[in-house]
């Protein structure tokens, strides 16, 4: 235990310690220092801290524990994420670059107008405080207090242990994106995403050494042959997630979560340049291509080990595993990754979180006037308000029937396929209207409560993310028609000039990006 702890505390105090190194002469005073880190960043840090704001203990516990139960079907979610990172790099980015934006919302202001952007602004901070940040935080110390046995250590109960875990990395967390702004954020992430990848990898590849008796290819073989449906990616209706919402809700939440989510996109928006941008978007469509390898396969070894032990307790797979096959020495390691998994996602939606109260709320409607210093201020006021909720909430969260993974992907459509179906109807189209824009909104959101929550229909929420983007487009076409309104051509404004060149590279990568996840579908049919 004593070198688990040391290990752990080392690793953690040199990210920290490399974070305000690399970020100490960074001005914290101005809107753009703080919130875009002073439009600095370049296309590894940009990778990295994409891929850590997006892969958290939710991933790590949640599918892993749903893999462990499903299989290698929910790894849709992954691999079609690669796609929508190319739409967000060639369309996109380089007109959110071009108006000089600091949020998502503030696009909508300049296509709709204020009031459309402060009740989507208003949503997103909803959404970070009752559904991502508490899930990561729970997910975090259900990891963290069965590698270092919190309750039993401190003679409390399991529950005790879970509350006094999720204060601590909560405050942690905290620390970084209240004290340090975006760069700092996305300093840290990069370091602790490259090596989760690193530790990562190490508990199947360790797993499947021990299975094959030191041959990994042979361990491999083992445990598919154990079970060869659970490599099965083409979902049946029933299953938890059907190969045909590929093509309906799916892609519209990819669309969303990589190319409208203010948490991912705010990287972009901090990139020094259209170059280094485009950079850090694609490298993150190759580095999810390679995530299945962390957060899936691990779970399918589970069911090796664990059979049908755990299916009641699906999130416990994943910190049974690390436990059972790592050695002692690399537990605090994998710990401290582990923590740096939590504090990634934790801090950068605060960060966001941040920026999205300071400039679309406080700066639109409270306090126009106001200095960058105040804002700055009120923006990390407003983060450790949200980190106090979350810590809060956090523990209380009961545990899914289909794991916390299913249960954020479900909490998510409540605002993530509404606020889509806006932005697409904006770009895309000129003749919808403000009016159409805010009544889809509300229509979107009430409609997927009543249908999940409420009635609890029998179909795939997936599945009716897709009903409900088109029933969102259908009454902005409906109302914009009924009520049309003048549209004012609000001129794209060159706010913060960066260089908008393109990187040659571009259409390259794009194309494997493409031929990648298509060629992994249509392998798997043809088996």
């Amino acid at each position: 235990m004593t070198l688990t702890v040391v290990s752990f505390i080392a690793f953690t105090l040199f990210v920290a310690f490399y974070s305000w190194y690399k970020t100490r002469n960074q001005n914290l005073k101005t809107s753009d220092g703080y919130f875009l880190g002073g439009k600095s960043l370049t296309g590894v840090v940009i990778a990295g801290s994409m891929i850590m704001t997006n892969i958290s203990t939710d991933h790590l516990v949640g599918m892993n524990g749903s893999s462990y139960v499903n299989g290698f079907i929910i790894v849709a979610w992954e691999v079609t994420s690669s796609l929508a990172l190319i739409l967000a790099a060639v369309y996109f980015v380089p007109r959110y670059l071009k108006m000089g934006l600091s949020t998502i919302p503030e696009y909508l202001e300049r296509r709709f107008d204020a009031t459309i952007r402060s009740m989507v602004a208003f949503f997103l901070l909803v959404s970070f405080a009752i559904t991502l940040l508490p899930i990561v935080l729970y997910t975090g110390a259900i990891n963290l207090e069965s590698l270092f046995d919190v309750a039993a250590t401190l003679g409390v109960s399991y529950d005790q242990g879970i509350w006094i875990t999720v204060v601590t990395v909560g405050i942690l967390g905290s620390i970084y994106a209240v004290l340090g702004g975006l760069k700092a954020v996305a300093i840290s992430d990069t370091i602790n995403g490259y090596g989760l990848f690193i530790a990562g990898a190490l508990v199947p590849v360790m797993a499947l050494i021990l299975i094959g008796d030191g041959n990994p290819v042979q361990g491999f073989f083992k445990v598919y042959n154990h079970r060869p449906e659970k490599f099965n990616v083409i979902g049946k209706s029933d299953s938890v997630l059907p190969f045909e919402t590929l093509f309906t809700g799916l892609i519209i939440n990819q669309i969303y979560f990589w190319c409208m989510n203010q948490t991912i996109i705010q990287r972009a928006l901090g990139a020094k340049n259209l170059i280094e941008a485009q950079k850090g978007l694609l490298l993150t469509g190759v580095l999810k291509l390679i995530v299945p390898f962390i957060i899936v396969l691990p779970g399918v070894i589970g069911y090796y080990y664990f059979g049908e032990s755990l299916f009641e307790e699906q999130d416990q797979v994943y910190p049974a595993l690390v436990k059972k096959v790592l050695p002692v020495g690399f537990t605090g390691l994998f710990a401290a990754i582990v923590l740096g998994a939590v504090l990634s996602t934790f801090n950068s939606v605060l960060n966001s979180a941040s920026t999205i109260f300071s400039l679309d709320i406080y700066k639109k409607i409270i306090n126009p006037r106001v200095s960058d210093i105040n804002l700055v201020r009120v923006g990390k006021a407003s983060a450790s308000i949200l980190a106090v909720s979350s810590i809060l909430i956090a523990p209380m969260i009961s545990r899914a029937p289909e794991g916390v993974f299913q249960l954020l992907q479900e909490l998510n459509g409540i605002f993530f396929i509404p606020i889509a179906s806006i932005m697409l109807a904006g770009f895309l189209t000129k003749n919808i209207t403000a009016l159409s824009a805010k009544v889809a909104l509300i229509t979107g959101l009430v409609f997927y409560i009543t249908t999940v929550f409420i009635l609890k229909v029998d179909i795939h929420f997936v599945h009716i993310w897709g009903i409900e983007f088109l029933i969102n487009v259908g009454v902005m076409f409906l109302i914009s028609y009924a009520r049309p309104q003048r549209i004012v051509d609000r001129p794209i404004l060159m706010v913060t000039p960066v260089d908008l060149r393109s990187w040659k590279f571009t259409p390259i990568v794009s194309l494997f990006l493409v031929l990648i996840p298509v060629g992994i579908y249509i392998f798997y049919s043809l088996k």
